[in-house]
Protein backbone atom coordinates (compact mmCIF):
# COMPACT_ATOMS: atom_id res chain seq x y z
CA UNK A 1 0.00 0.00 0.00
CA UNK A 2 2.93 2.34 0.39
CA UNK A 3 4.20 2.74 -2.71
CA UNK A 4 0.58 3.24 -4.37
CA UNK A 5 -0.46 6.24 -1.20
CA UNK A 6 2.99 7.86 -2.32
CA UNK A 7 2.15 7.91 -5.98
CA UNK A 8 -1.47 9.46 -4.80
CA UNK A 9 0.11 11.79 -3.04
CA UNK A 10 2.90 12.77 -5.51
CA UNK A 11 0.06 13.06 -8.30
CA UNK A 12 -1.97 15.15 -5.96
CA UNK A 13 0.70 17.67 -5.83
CA UNK A 14 1.89 18.01 -9.14
CA UNK A 15 -2.32 18.61 -9.39
CA UNK A 16 -1.83 21.94 -7.60
CA UNK A 17 -0.12 25.16 -9.16
CA UNK A 18 3.57 26.26 -8.52
CA UNK A 19 3.34 28.64 -5.81
CA UNK A 20 6.31 31.42 -5.55
CA UNK A 21 5.70 33.35 -2.31
CA UNK A 22 7.04 36.36 -1.22
CA UNK A 23 10.72 35.94 -2.26
CA UNK A 24 10.41 35.16 -5.88
CA UNK A 25 7.91 38.36 -6.30
CA UNK A 26 10.68 40.79 -4.53
CA UNK A 27 13.55 39.23 -6.74
CA UNK A 28 11.45 38.80 -10.02
CA UNK A 29 9.03 41.36 -10.07
CA UNK A 30 9.83 43.88 -7.57
CA UNK A 31 13.14 45.22 -7.70
CA UNK A 32 13.56 44.64 -11.72
CA UNK A 33 10.46 46.83 -11.84
CA UNK A 34 11.79 49.54 -9.25
CA UNK A 35 15.12 49.40 -11.36
CA UNK A 36 13.42 50.05 -14.68
CA UNK A 37 11.64 53.03 -13.23
CA UNK A 38 15.43 54.73 -12.03
CA UNK A 39 17.02 53.93 -14.88
CA UNK A 40 13.49 55.57 -16.61
CA UNK A 41 13.67 58.75 -14.65
CA UNK A 42 17.46 59.10 -14.62
CA UNK A 43 17.20 59.35 -18.56
CA UNK A 44 14.44 61.64 -18.12
CA UNK A 45 16.72 63.70 -15.87
CA UNK A 46 19.20 63.83 -18.02
CA UNK A 47 17.30 65.60 -21.53
CA UNK A 48 18.35 69.27 -20.97
CA UNK A 49 16.05 70.39 -23.57
CA UNK A 50 12.26 70.59 -24.09
CA UNK A 51 12.63 71.30 -28.19
CA UNK A 52 11.57 68.23 -30.38
CA UNK A 53 9.57 65.31 -28.69
CA UNK A 54 12.42 64.03 -26.72
CA UNK A 55 10.98 65.66 -23.28
CA UNK A 56 7.51 63.57 -24.53
CA UNK A 57 9.54 60.64 -25.03
CA UNK A 58 11.15 60.44 -22.00
CA UNK A 59 8.62 60.81 -19.62
CA UNK A 60 6.28 58.40 -21.50
CA UNK A 61 9.32 55.94 -20.80
CA UNK A 62 9.28 56.69 -17.22
CA UNK A 63 5.44 57.06 -16.71
CA UNK A 64 5.69 53.00 -17.92
CA UNK A 65 7.99 52.29 -15.99
CA UNK A 66 6.07 54.01 -13.37
CA UNK A 67 3.31 51.88 -14.07
CA UNK A 68 4.97 48.95 -13.59
CA UNK A 69 5.57 49.13 -9.75
CA UNK A 70 2.84 51.47 -8.95
CA UNK A 71 0.32 49.11 -7.84
CA UNK A 72 3.08 48.54 -5.09
CA UNK A 73 2.44 51.07 -2.23
CA UNK A 74 4.07 49.83 0.87
CA UNK A 75 7.27 50.57 1.86
CA UNK A 76 9.70 53.19 0.79
CA UNK A 77 7.48 54.54 -1.94
CA UNK A 78 4.47 55.23 1.23
CA UNK A 79 7.63 57.41 3.10
CA UNK A 80 7.58 61.47 2.93
CA UNK A 81 4.79 60.64 0.79
CA UNK A 82 6.70 59.64 -2.27
CA UNK A 83 3.66 57.58 -3.85
CA UNK A 84 1.80 60.67 -4.18
CA UNK A 85 4.00 63.00 -4.87
CA UNK A 86 5.72 60.47 -8.09
CA UNK A 87 1.79 60.75 -9.48
CA UNK A 88 -1.02 62.80 -7.84
CA UNK A 89 -3.92 61.35 -9.79
CA UNK A 90 -6.73 61.48 -9.16
CA UNK A 91 -6.70 65.44 -8.24
CA UNK A 92 -10.93 65.92 -8.21
CA UNK A 93 -10.36 69.71 -6.85
CA UNK A 94 -8.01 70.95 -9.43
CA UNK A 95 -5.31 71.56 -7.01
CA UNK A 96 -2.13 70.66 -8.88
CA UNK A 97 -3.39 72.94 -12.58
CA UNK A 98 -4.60 75.80 -10.01
CA UNK A 99 -0.81 75.50 -8.14
CA UNK A 100 1.00 75.44 -11.69
CA UNK A 101 -0.80 78.29 -12.83
CA UNK A 102 0.43 80.42 -9.62
CA UNK A 103 3.68 78.78 -10.25
CA UNK A 104 3.81 80.61 -13.40
CA UNK A 105 2.58 83.93 -12.24
CA UNK A 106 5.34 83.98 -9.92
CA UNK A 107 8.02 82.41 -11.79
CA UNK A 108 10.21 82.61 -9.38
CA UNK A 109 13.75 81.13 -10.15
CA UNK A 110 13.96 79.76 -6.31
CA UNK A 111 11.83 77.47 -6.94
CA UNK A 112 13.70 75.48 -9.22
CA UNK A 113 16.25 73.99 -6.64
CA UNK A 114 16.20 70.91 -5.89
CA UNK A 115 15.26 71.74 -2.38
CA UNK A 116 12.52 73.99 -3.63
CA UNK A 117 10.82 71.19 -5.78
CA UNK A 118 10.80 68.56 -2.95
CA UNK A 119 9.45 71.02 -0.61
CA UNK A 120 6.23 72.01 -2.72
CA UNK A 121 2.79 70.16 -3.10
CA UNK A 122 2.63 66.51 -3.76
CA UNK A 123 -0.09 67.72 -6.39
CA UNK A 124 2.12 70.16 -8.14
CA UNK A 125 4.88 67.59 -8.58
CA UNK A 126 5.89 64.51 -10.45
CA UNK A 127 4.65 62.68 -13.45
CA UNK A 128 1.54 64.76 -13.68
CA UNK A 129 3.19 68.15 -12.88
CA UNK A 130 5.21 66.88 -15.82
CA UNK A 131 2.15 66.39 -18.26
CA UNK A 132 0.60 70.08 -17.56
CA UNK A 133 3.57 71.75 -18.60
CA UNK A 134 4.67 69.31 -21.59
CA UNK A 135 1.17 68.50 -23.05
CA UNK A 136 0.47 72.45 -22.69
CA UNK A 137 -1.26 73.80 -26.05
CA UNK A 138 1.86 75.31 -26.38
CA UNK A 139 5.39 73.34 -26.20
CA UNK A 140 7.50 74.86 -22.38
CA UNK A 141 9.87 77.66 -23.35
CA UNK A 142 11.42 79.93 -20.83
CA UNK A 143 10.06 79.30 -17.47
CA UNK A 144 7.72 75.93 -18.10
CA UNK A 145 10.76 74.24 -20.05
CA UNK A 146 13.03 75.05 -16.87
CA UNK A 147 10.21 73.96 -14.46
CA UNK A 148 9.51 71.17 -16.37
CA UNK A 149 13.21 70.25 -16.07
CA UNK A 150 13.14 70.40 -12.60
CA UNK A 151 10.25 68.22 -11.87
CA UNK A 152 12.33 65.53 -13.94
CA UNK A 153 15.32 65.55 -11.58
CA UNK A 154 13.31 65.64 -8.58
CA UNK A 155 11.60 63.02 -9.92
CA UNK A 156 14.49 60.81 -10.54
CA UNK A 157 15.39 61.65 -7.08
CA UNK A 158 12.33 60.36 -5.71
CA UNK A 159 12.62 57.00 -7.81
CA UNK A 160 16.53 56.40 -6.96
CA UNK A 161 15.33 56.30 -2.96
CA UNK A 162 12.74 54.39 -3.64
CA UNK A 163 15.09 52.17 -4.92
CA UNK A 164 17.54 51.68 -2.51
CA UNK A 165 15.11 52.36 0.09
CA UNK A 166 13.93 48.64 -0.94
CA UNK A 167 17.34 46.99 -1.47
CA UNK A 168 18.96 48.11 1.53
CA UNK A 169 16.57 47.19 4.20
CA UNK A 170 12.91 46.66 3.09
CA UNK A 171 13.44 43.51 0.76
CA UNK A 172 15.11 41.58 4.02
CA UNK A 173 12.02 42.59 5.93
CA UNK A 174 9.91 41.82 3.69
CA UNK A 175 11.35 38.31 2.86
CA UNK A 176 12.69 37.76 6.66
CA UNK A 177 9.83 38.86 8.57
CA UNK A 178 10.72 38.49 12.78
CA UNK A 179 9.14 39.78 15.90
CA UNK A 180 11.17 42.90 15.45
CA UNK A 181 10.96 43.75 12.09
CA UNK A 182 8.59 45.96 9.89
CA UNK A 183 6.56 42.11 9.15
CA UNK A 184 5.91 40.22 12.31
CA UNK A 185 5.39 36.97 10.57
CA UNK A 186 5.80 34.84 6.91
CA UNK A 187 1.66 35.61 7.41
CA UNK A 188 1.72 39.36 7.30
CA UNK A 189 4.61 39.76 4.46
CA UNK A 190 1.91 37.33 2.45
CA UNK A 191 -1.00 39.73 3.04
CA UNK A 192 1.23 42.56 2.00
CA UNK A 193 1.99 41.05 -1.51
CA UNK A 194 -1.58 40.27 -1.74
CA UNK A 195 -3.33 43.29 -1.25
CA UNK A 196 -0.74 44.81 -3.33
CA UNK A 197 -1.82 42.73 -5.99
CA UNK A 198 -5.76 43.14 -5.19
CA UNK A 199 -6.06 47.17 -4.67
CA UNK A 200 -3.46 47.34 -8.00
CA UNK A 201 -6.50 45.01 -10.03
CA UNK A 202 -8.86 47.08 -8.69
CA UNK A 203 -7.43 50.49 -9.09
CA UNK A 204 -8.06 49.79 -12.72
CA UNK A 205 -11.79 49.02 -12.63
CA UNK A 206 -13.09 51.27 -9.58
CA UNK A 207 -10.97 54.34 -10.46
CA UNK A 208 -9.09 55.03 -13.84
CA UNK A 209 -12.68 53.56 -15.81
CA UNK A 210 -15.02 54.38 -12.39
CA UNK A 211 -14.11 57.90 -12.18
CA UNK A 212 -15.02 58.91 -15.81
CA UNK A 213 -17.95 56.13 -16.23
CA UNK A 214 -20.04 57.56 -13.41
CA UNK A 215 -22.88 57.07 -14.93
CA UNK A 216 -24.66 55.81 -17.83
CA UNK A 217 -26.46 59.32 -18.21
CA UNK A 218 -24.01 61.54 -17.28
CA UNK A 219 -20.64 59.75 -17.95
CA UNK A 220 -17.70 62.46 -17.16
CA UNK A 221 -15.12 61.88 -19.98
CA UNK A 222 -13.13 64.74 -18.82
CA UNK A 223 -11.94 62.54 -15.78
CA UNK A 224 -9.66 60.27 -17.17
CA UNK A 225 -6.26 59.70 -16.08
CA UNK A 226 -3.26 60.98 -18.48
CA UNK A 227 -5.99 63.30 -20.27
CA UNK A 228 -3.48 65.66 -21.89
CA UNK A 229 -1.20 63.33 -23.07
CA UNK A 230 -3.65 60.45 -24.63
CA UNK A 231 -2.02 57.62 -22.65
CA UNK A 232 -5.45 56.65 -20.44
CA UNK A 233 -5.75 53.33 -22.19
CA UNK A 234 -2.18 52.53 -22.17
CA UNK A 235 -2.27 52.73 -18.33
CA UNK A 236 -4.98 50.14 -17.75
CA UNK A 237 -3.15 48.10 -20.10
CA UNK A 238 0.47 48.14 -18.19
CA UNK A 239 -0.97 48.06 -15.36
CA UNK A 240 -3.36 44.84 -15.92
CA UNK A 241 0.07 43.33 -17.43
CA UNK A 242 2.20 44.46 -14.32
CA UNK A 243 -0.61 43.09 -11.78
CA UNK A 244 -0.85 39.59 -14.24
CA UNK A 245 3.39 39.30 -13.47
CA UNK A 246 3.06 40.00 -9.54
CA UNK A 247 0.50 37.26 -10.08
CA UNK A 248 2.63 34.62 -11.67
CA UNK A 249 5.36 35.21 -9.43
CA UNK A 250 3.10 34.21 -6.32
CA UNK A 251 1.02 32.06 -7.66
CA UNK A 252 1.18 30.16 -10.93
CA UNK A 253 0.98 31.01 -14.98
CA UNK A 254 -1.36 28.69 -15.92
CA UNK A 255 -4.60 29.67 -13.35
CA UNK A 256 -8.29 30.63 -13.05
CA UNK A 257 -6.56 34.42 -12.01
CA UNK A 258 -4.56 34.07 -15.06
CA UNK A 259 -7.20 33.10 -17.25
CA UNK A 260 -9.08 36.07 -15.30
CA UNK A 261 -6.19 38.85 -16.80
CA UNK A 262 -5.96 36.91 -19.93
CA UNK A 263 -9.52 37.75 -20.85
CA UNK A 264 -9.34 41.55 -19.47
CA UNK A 265 -6.66 42.59 -21.10
CA UNK A 266 -8.04 40.77 -24.38
CA UNK A 267 -10.98 43.67 -23.85
CA UNK A 268 -8.60 46.63 -23.29
CA UNK A 269 -8.11 47.78 -26.56
CA UNK A 270 -11.91 47.90 -28.12
CA UNK A 271 -12.07 50.60 -25.23
CA UNK A 272 -11.53 54.35 -25.44
CA UNK A 273 -12.64 56.16 -22.13
CA UNK A 274 -12.24 59.56 -23.70
CA UNK A 275 -15.10 58.78 -25.76
CA UNK A 276 -17.12 57.44 -23.17
CA UNK A 277 -19.82 59.46 -23.77
CA UNK A 278 -21.01 57.36 -26.45
CA UNK A 279 -23.43 54.84 -24.96
CA UNK A 280 -21.50 51.85 -27.04
CA UNK A 281 -17.99 53.10 -25.66
CA UNK A 282 -20.07 53.52 -22.28
CA UNK A 283 -21.34 50.00 -22.24
CA UNK A 284 -17.77 48.34 -23.31
CA UNK A 285 -16.09 50.26 -20.61
CA UNK A 286 -18.54 49.07 -18.25
CA UNK A 287 -17.90 45.32 -19.29
CA UNK A 288 -14.46 45.69 -19.18
CA UNK A 289 -14.56 47.13 -15.33
CA UNK A 290 -16.85 43.96 -14.85
CA UNK A 291 -13.87 41.94 -16.22
CA UNK A 292 -10.86 43.69 -14.41
CA UNK A 293 -13.51 42.94 -11.36
CA UNK A 294 -13.66 39.23 -12.16
CA UNK A 295 -9.53 39.05 -11.77
CA UNK A 296 -9.89 40.28 -8.39
CA UNK A 297 -12.53 37.69 -7.44
CA UNK A 298 -10.37 35.31 -8.83
CA UNK A 299 -7.67 36.05 -7.23
CA UNK A 300 -9.23 36.28 -3.32
CA UNK A 301 -10.66 32.84 -4.10
CA UNK A 302 -7.93 31.19 -5.54
CA UNK A 303 -4.61 32.91 -4.50
CA UNK A 304 -5.45 33.91 -1.14
CA UNK A 305 -6.05 30.40 0.14
CA UNK A 306 -2.89 29.29 -1.67
CA UNK A 307 -1.12 32.55 0.68
CA UNK A 308 -3.40 31.58 3.58
CA UNK A 309 -4.27 35.27 4.25
CA UNK A 310 -6.46 37.90 2.96
CA UNK A 311 -6.22 41.18 2.06
CA UNK A 312 -4.97 44.28 5.01
CA UNK A 313 -5.03 48.10 4.93
CA UNK A 314 -3.41 49.65 1.62
CA UNK A 315 -2.27 53.26 0.99
CA UNK A 316 -4.74 53.54 -2.15
CA UNK A 317 -7.57 53.11 0.76
CA UNK A 318 -9.29 56.05 0.95
CA UNK A 319 -8.36 58.30 -1.79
Amino acid sequence: MKPLLVSLCLAATFALPARADVAEAVQDHILPGYARFTEATRALADIDSCAGDTLRDGWNAAYDAWIGVAHLRLGPVEDDGRVLAIAFWPDPKGIGAKQTAAAFRKADPALLTPEQIAEQSVAFRGLTGMERLIYADTPPEGYACDLALALADDLARMAAEVEAGWRSGFAQALTHPGKDGRYHSEAEARQAMLTALVTGVEFNADTRIGRPLATFDIPRPERVESRLSGRTMRNIALSLAATRDLAQTLYAKDSLTDAAFAKAEAMVPRVDLAQVADPQQWLKAEILAQSIHAIRDAAMAEIAPALGTGIGFNAADGD
